[in-house]
């Protein structure tokens, strides 16, 4: 099977991979771009654990060939902080309201609230739990994740 060089950006930053024409965008950027933060849960588009904004929608890496990211624009839970380490508000929203415990989905989550957030800054919690029903948690019940998105939209909303 030969190799194919697959360009785009991640988080801002251009890169460049040699991936086999089957790798998943997933596991490319676990392994061919050493981003881990990016989970591998079900590995068949079920748990959301994978998700990534790819040229601002919202995917399951799983579910995508790398090669199909080729030129495209991508954000993962590394690129969600600033440039200094300062959390987005996201983060500091799901560490406020104790939204993660084991973590797990948690990256899959934050992804597919930022696309929500970068598309309809003041969703109402219907949207926000629309926007997220493709993330499976085994452990908060969704409460917290709910009231952590909504209060980023709120603290957004707070610095426009």
């Amino acid at each position: 099977m030969s190799k194919r060089v697959v360009s785009f950006t991640v988080n801002g930053e251009a890169r460049e991979i040699v991936v086999a024409p089957n790798r998943s965008l997933l596991d490319a950027l676990r392994t061919e771009a050493g981003l881990t933060g990016t989970k591998k849960g079900c590995d068949v588009g079920e748990c959301g654990s994978c998700t990534v904004i790819l040229n601002g929608q919202p995917v399951n890496a799983c579910l995508v060939l790398a090669a199909e990211a080729d030129g495209a624009d991508i954000t993962t839970v590394e690129g969600l902080q600033a440039a200094d380490g300062t959390p987005h508000p996201l983060q500091d929203c799901f560490m406020q309201c104790g939204a993660a415990q084991c973590g797990f989905c948690t990256p899959g989550i934050l992804v597919a609230a930022k696309a929500l957030l970068d598309r309809n800054p003041a969703p109402t919690t219907d949207e926000i739990r629309f926007a997220i029903a493709g993330n499976i948690c085994r452990c908060t019940g969704y409460s917290k994740i709910i009231d952590a998105i909504a209060m980023a939209s709120t603290a957004q909303e707070a610095t426009r």
